[in-house]
């Protein structure tokens, strides 16, 4: 990854490239923002620049030695650290054993969502996780010399997973790292993150993408057509992860269907075929079941913006468009808090392991009151 190849989010690039450039790199950065804004793509650029033996005003050359490891992900002077699993209750487990998958998902699409991260770990309802022996075995990479470069760069995926006991072990070598060590933390929730951590690293925020970059990429990187590249790109809320899911859309498609069948089964109250969707949704395991909760209050958010005929373009497929000219005068001022409420209830207690079907039982029966009131 180049900064070339990094959709937009230019200012961002340019304050980078003159850090380095300026050599004025702090030891210690987050890149901080929505999901699909790009921060994975520009740590990476970041980092190949930094690594790179013939760097240019503009970019890394991707031709020296360090940028062809780089591009292979082989760097002995680049580190990742990421979420993962443990497979069983008493096994360690550390970012090194997922590596050459995570090499292999990185190197064919760096615009990724952690719930898609998690369905390639085939994770089934384990949460992710930096676990507290990834500290130490943080510590034990920066310990060493570099191999090839003058710097050492290490890249901690979504820190907000990460183990309370292992953040409080990095504590001091955020504060004092080694000389030349560069942590570069990339997150999407600074809110669940420890405030000793954020006081240590240099917040960079990375907004989120235009429409327009988004349609540009799809039509000059992936040659879609550019109607329905814009059509895509208006969808994709700026989140060009997304943007690529809803190029084939069988997955929007199946959340849209469970989510059509869930408001019908709560409007009719009919118990025995509300449980039947808990069954359905609840065999899907856990990472599943919060993508369709996060879906299904996008979805209700544009269908209360539709409800008040508010000048909007919005952000519905032609089949949810369709459905929401009807169901959208079931959204409205009066019960939307209450609606987002039960559909943000469920997600905490999903992600909190929670019993699945109970959970999914309670929503289902919050809704029908309130959509029934």
């Amino acid at each position: 990854m180049l900064f070339r190849d990094v959709i937009g989010q230019k200012p961002v690039i340019q304050n980078l490239i003159r850090s380095v450039q300026e050599g004025r790199i702090s030891h210690a950065q987050m890149l901080f923002g929505p999901e699909g804004a790009g921060k994975l793509p520009l740590a990476l650029a970041y980092s190949r620049y930094i690594l790179c033996t013939s760097r240019t005003a503009e970019d890394a050359c991707g031709h020296c030695v360090s940028c062809q490891k780089i591009s292979k992900l082989i760097h002995p002077d680049l580190h990742f650290v990421f979420p993962v699993f443990r497979e069983k209750t008493a096994e360690k487990v550390t970012s090194e054993k997922f590596l050459p998958l995570w090499r292999s998902f990185l190197q064919n699409n760096p615009y990724f969502s952690y719930n898609q991260w998690m369905k390639a770990l085939d994770s089934e309802n384990k949460q992710g996780m930096i676990f507290v022996e990834e500290s130490a075995e943080i510590l034990r990479k920066l310990s060493l010399k570099p191999y090839e470069s003058d710097w050492k760069v290490m890249i901690i995926w979504l820190p907000e997973r990460m183990h309370p006991a292992a953040a409080n072990k990095l504590l001091k070598i955020l504060e004092e790292p080694p000389d030349q060590t560069l942590f570069l933390l990339i997150s999407e929730n600074t809110q669940t993150i420890l405030p000793t951590i954020l006081s240590r690293v240099q917040m960079i925020r990375v907004p989120r993408l235009p429409d327009s970059d988004i349609e540009k990429a799809l039509t000059e990187k992936y040659a879609v057509d550019q109607t329905r590249a814009r059509r895509v790109a208006l969808q994709a809320g700026g989140n060009f992860a997304r943007a690529l899911s809803l190029l084939s859309l069988s997955a929007e498609d199946q959340q849209f269907d469970r989510f059509v069948t869930l408001m019908r089964l709560v409007w009719k109250k009919n118990i025995s075929e509300i449980l039947g969707w808990v069954d359905e949704l609840a065999s899907v395991g856990r990472e599943e079941q919060k993508e369709f909760l996060q879906y299904a209050l996008t979805l209700v958010r544009e269908n209360l913006l539709l409800n008040l005929k508010l000048p909007f373009a919005h952000r519905l497929t032609e089949p949810e468009l369709e459905f929401s000219r009807k169901f959208s005068a079931f959204i409205h001022p009066d019960n939307i808090e209450q609606i987002h409420d039960a559909f943000s209830k469920a997600q905490t207690h999903i992600e909190a392991n929670a019993y699945d079907k109970l959970v999914l039982f309670d929503l289902a029966l919050s809704l029908s009151e309130i959509i029934r009131s």
